[in-house]
């Protein structure tokens, strides 16, 4: 599989002209990438409207995952998000469906942005209260879906969550499809799910779209990331990508990203599947010694999710020792430490993990677990409590009042209120379990 988009860069650094065109660093610098970093020069392509090397390393990238298009993204899920749920919105009005979206309650903070920067309502999909993860089954979806006096234009899932659950994506797009109703995914943490031994990628499993973030577990540069449209999706609003783009995505694009990307495509159409399964059977059986001792939450294959309390840590406490032992972990609340690894993860770096994790101290049981997130009440819509004037205020002075803001979130960016929604006191006792002291409330 060829790479047009590093084959140009490259080709075009090696012929050092006068660069009379911006970055302004004019390919050299300290850092030492200068000479690669190039912007929409003739030849280089447009990333709104590809009709050259990016489309060309698109298609590439199509193939790669099966979908019927895929584009990239030089800034992550977010603009993935955003730019599929105005994709989303454009279905509606192309298929006369109502402009209202059912998502699962652990949403990332830019879903909402994205929802209203849209236009489209949202109403939420509550499991089992857990914050990070609702574990929300087809039955869930069947229910919500079968109650509703209106009808959404599509089902919003998060999976692989924060925690790393995976969700029965083919499962929920079944019940979907019985609804007439679209199945769209944050894949986030989820790209390399496609070249496991048993591809669970959602684009396989049948969502109609997803969003995929390259860096967080391929070998990618920062802010890498894809958009997948499934074909019968792409028919009807495939048109509108260029405008998703206009609307949500930086018309300066990093050509290092692309690159990045571009580079991916014949590692990923090749020997990755072999890497990931040496990696994954390496990492499990590392998991397997570790659950004689700790809690392991979740059964995602490149995360290592561990409950330190019953240990007599907090996650946080936790992560503290950890980083004196030389491991970085990637989120730490009270309940939990998240580890996200990748192939790029060297086999004896896995041993090292085991080592540190096992020899570490024991002390007595914490008891306290996080309070369970009962779906707060609604008073405004959360485009009108967004745009009302708003003050902050102290969370002892918040019971009472409507949320003003895009959202109050723990570390990963899951909200734990909406704009729009009343605070109560089951939300200022999760709110203070999070560390959230401030928060801006509706005058």
């Amino acid at each position: 599989m060829n790479t047009p988009i590093c084959d140009f860069v490259e080709s075009y650094a090696q012929k050092n002209l006068i660069r009379a065109h911006i970055p302004g660093h004019k390919g050299k610098g300290l850092s030492g990438l200068e000479n690669l970093d190039i912007t929409e020069i003739v030849g280089a392509d447009g990333l709104f409207c590809p009709d050259g090397i990016i489309a060309e390393s698109e298609r590439n990238a199509a193939s790669v995952f099966g979908s019927a298009r895929t584009v990239y993204s030089t800034e992550g899920s977010t603009f993935s998000i955003k730019a599929m749920l105005y994709l989303t919105e454009r279905y509606a009005v192309e298929t006369a469906k109502n402009k209202l979206v059912f998502a699962v309650r652990n949403a990332h903070s830019s879903f909402i942005a994205g929802a209203v920067q849209n236009g489209l309502k949202v109403e939420w999909i509550v499991g089992d209260g857990n914050l990070l993860t609702q574990n929300v089954t087809p039955s869930d979806v069947d229910a919500a879906l079968k109650q509703a006096e209106q009808k959404p234009v599509a089902v919003y899932v998060t999976s692989p969550d924060y925690l790393g659950h995976i969700a029965d994506v083919a499962g929920i797009k079944k019940v979907c499809e019985r609804y007439g109703v679209l199945l769209i995914v944050d894949n986030a943490h989820g790209a390399y799910l496609k070249f496991l031994s048993r591809d669970i990628h959602p684009i396989t499993l049948g969502a109609d779209m997803c969003a995929d973030s390259a860096h967080k577990t391929l070998p990618c540069l920062g802010g890498g990331g894809y958009l997948h449209l499934n074909h019968s999706v792409y028919e009807v609003i495939g048109g509108y990508l260029p405008m998703a783009y206009s609307l949500f995505a930086s018309t300066s694009p990093s050509y290092l990203i692309l690159r990045s990307l571009d580079k991916l495509n014949p590692y990923l159409d090749g020997e990755y599947s072999f890497d990931l399964k040496k990696f994954v059977k390496k990492l499990d059986e590392i998991k397997q010694k570790l659950k004689d001792k700790y809690v392991l939450v979740g059964e995602e294959p490149l995360k290592l999710t561990v409950d330190f309390k019953p240990y007599g840590y907090t996650g946080v406490e936790a992560s503290g020792y950890l980083y004196e032992k030389g491991l970085v972990v990637e989120y730490a609340d009270d309940d939990n430490v998240v580890m996200m690894f990748s192939t790029n993860t060297a086999l004896d770096g896995l041993e090292k993990v085991y080592s540190i994790l096992n020899e570490m101290p024991k002390k007595p049981a914490i008891s306290r677990f996080s309070p369970k997130i009962a779906l707060p009440e609604r008073v405004m819509d959360v485009r009108d409590a967004l745009l009302y004037p708003s003050e902050t205020v102290s969370l002892s002075e918040a019971v009472g009042r409507v949320f003003g803001a895009n959202a109050v979130s723990c570390p990963p960016a899951v909200p734990v209120l909406y704009a729009g929604e009343l605070i109560g006191e089951k939300e200022k006792a999760l709110l203070e379990y999070y560390g959230v002291k401030k928060l801006r409330v509706v005058k």
